[in-house]
């Protein structure tokens, strides 16, 4: 089986490269700040990667937007991902956890892996996006969590989904996407077939309205 390229550092589009700080980073020119908010693809966008997407924003400053894909799972489980890295998982690690299925998160750098989690311990690259929710592109994490000690809640992506400065003002400006801010509890608890239509809820909106208008748009 090919080892993945998972690599001890993750540089990217939209996160500060070596030298820098996470999180120091100044913000959008736009003054628009997205960060720990989703973005809901409108269900008229027919784009092959982002239709029907929910999208999770880590960071969004001048460097531009980093965000992960959070319902759209992947065939690959922890399990995989662990023996791809040669991680070996502790004896006392909770099924549920080796059967969790890694998410797609975009189309970047789709041969690394990316971790939203609960903020825990202290990881080598790692941005506290809220008390809630944490974002790790390192790999000590994924070795806390073979180990059995790694955080209580996450969701560990293959990719990120990521825009240029101003792409993504460009397109919401295009009504391809819906914001509202981000809710912990979709992100890590509700079955993934479900997070779609809990984050368009947070609007206030019923989905099925939504979807009725955008088939006579």
């Amino acid at each position: 089986m090919k080892k993945s390229k998972i690599g001890k550092t993750l540089p990217m589009a939209g996160l500060p490269q070596q030298g820098e700080m996470l999180g120091n980073i100044g913000p959008a020119p736009s003054g628009l700040n997205l960060a720990n908010h989703f973005l809901i693809a409108m269900p008229t966008m027919e784009d092959p990667i982002f239709g029907g997407a929910v999208v999770y924003v880590c960071e969004h400053n001048e460097k531009g937007v980093l965000g992960v894909v959070i319902n759209k799972p992947t065939d690959m489980t922890m399990e995989v991902l662990f023996d791809r890295i040669d991680l070996k998982v502790a004896d006392s690690l909770r099924s549920t956890v080796v059967d969790e299925p890694i998410m797609f998160g975009g189309p970047v750098q789709d041969d690394r892996g990316f971790v939203l989690h609960s903020p825990s311990g202290r990881y080598s690259s790692s941005l506290n996006v809220t008390d809630e929710v944490a974002f790790t592109t390192s790999i000590d994490v994924l070795e806390a969590v073979a180990s059995g000690a790694g955080p209580a809640r996450m969701l560990v992506s293959i990719g990120y989904a990521g825009w240029s400065p101003g792409q993504l003002e460009e397109e919401l400006s295009r009504n391809g996407w819906l914001t509202v801010g981000a809710d912990a509890h979709v992100l890590f608890d509700l079955p993934i077939e479900e997070r779609y239509n809990a984050a368009i809820k947070l609007l206030g909106i019923d989905p099925m309205m939504l979807a009725s208008e955008a088939g006579h748009a």
